[in-house]
């Protein structure tokens, strides 16, 4: 029988089967093989993306802790499986591959994170993109259609996109959708639960959580999941055994992590939407997207951008003068970065993209931490140039979006 717990209960205790309380690192590049027809039984059957039979035959092909991982964080997301990769955007490339076998036009609805972007615009898998708005999937989809991708919240404005509604669309043409839910995580939003076919994260990110294990996942069902695996042993984007155990680990605490980080977000982007210096903030539970954020996920998150006042002078000037905050890419850590996506993370993407995805130059992204907020908005108050005589911290209540109900039970098979 299937127990039905909350995420808290569901994060720690996944795939940690074993008469160890903390799971092993196998580090093995290779593995005997006492019976050579039962090795050959092993190796064809992995060479179609299955389990190992008896012996893994080889690193490439298969490492139980890694495997470890992968199972945790397909019973996150509710999957029937996941597949592990060196990079989120080694994931996103055998993603593509995998799409090409069944046709060579892809549908990306912007903004999506700046290497996806430039992956798809740039042709290097020879695919063919046709970028729209979230509204015109169905009309941009081809008869050679494989795909449609998309990411919400989108990265760096965090505008959100409605996963139901694009997969009525594309089901309307049996087409798959996957989506990038590394800002998310599935402790707030599990787009399997909405008809999408595939789940893809940089765990890199908030499931790392620390900012020192580099690897990206995909959750989806058996079938889709051997030919993510083919792709993976072909390939050789091979996630390590130590990083498998470490974002293994940082997964017991994402819930918490999450929580916590998102408090502290939610405080900021209230106190930075009445700054002097500040255009716009963007936040999921702000402006036009706050009754899809209401609708399809559990919270807002733990990251927000913000435009500042002076374009892309006055953004590096932020950047520069950040002392408790850390000025530099990636996001998800338990301490807070800020960084300037026109001029990194989102540098290659072309003009058209930039605009799409409201990318102006005095936009900064920030991925907050779970540090006490008062001492992040005292390091962004100065960063900013205004003096704290001029605004208050009078203490206020700000409540939590996300607590966990009776409905946002998980499985934990």
């Amino acid at each position: 029988m299937t127990a039905k717990l909350h995420p808290e209960t569901t994060f720690v205790h996944a795939a940690r089967g074993g008469l160890a309380h903390s799971p092993a690192i196998d580090l093995s590049t290779t593995y005997r093989i006492d019976d050579l027809e039962t090795g050959r039984e092993s190796l064809a059957a992995q060479a179609e993306g299955g389990e190992p039979v008896g012996t893994p035959i080889y690193a490439r092909l298969h490492n139980p802790t890694v495997r470890r991982f992968e199972e945790a964080l397909a019973s996150a997301e509710g999957a029937e499986d996941a597949v592990a990769y060196s990079s989120g955007m080694a994931a996103i490339t055998a993603l593509l591959l995998a799409a090409k076998q069944r046709g060579d036009h892809i549908v990306a609805v912007r903004p999506l994170y700046g290497g996806t972007d430039h992956l798809l615009a740039s042709g290097l898998l020879g695919l063919r993109t046709t970028f729209t708005d979230a509204a015109d999937v169905a009309g941009a989809i081809e008869p050679t259609t494989s795909l449609v991708f998309l990411e919400t919240p989108g990265n760096p404005t965090l505008s959100l996109v409605d996963i139901a509604e694009v997969v009525a669309q594309a089901s309307l043409h049996d087409v798959p959708v996957a989506v990038d839910n590394t800002f998310a995580t599935p402790v707030l939003q599990r787009p399997l639960d909405l008809g999408a076919t595939y789940v893809v994260h940089s765990a890199t990110k908030f499931i790392g959580g620390h900012g020192d294990a580099l690897g990206g996942v995909i959750a989806t069902d058996k079938s889709a999941a051997k030919s993510l695996r083919q792709i993976r042993i072909a390939t050789g984007a091979v996630m390590h055994p130590i990083g498998g155990y470490m974002l293994h680990r940082g997964l017991q605490t994402l819930p918490l992590r999450i929580k916590a980080a998102q408090r502290n977000a939610q405080k900021l982007a209230n106190l930075l939407q009445s700054h002097p210096e500040i255009e716009q903030v963007f936040y999921p539970s702000m402006g036009q997207d706050a009754m899809l954020c209401a609708r399809q996920m559990k919270g807002p998150g733990a990251v927000l951008a913000f435009e500042v006042k002076g374009g892309m002078s006055a953004a590096a000037d932020v950047m520069r003068k950040v002392k408790v905050i850390t000025p530099a890419v990636s996001l998800g850590s338990v301490d807070t970065l800020i960084q300037h996506p026109a001029g990194l993370t989102h540098q290659i993407v072309t003009d058209d993209a930039k605009e799409a995805g409201k990318i102006t130059a005095g936009l900064l992204r920030l991925s907050v931490g779970i540090e006490d907020p008062d001492d992040l908005w005292k390091d962004l108050k100065q960063a900013l140039g205004v003096s704290q005589s001029k605004h208050s911290d009078a203490a206020v209540s700000w409540p939590v979006m996300w607590t966990p109900k009776s409905q946002d039970r998980l499985t934990l098979s």
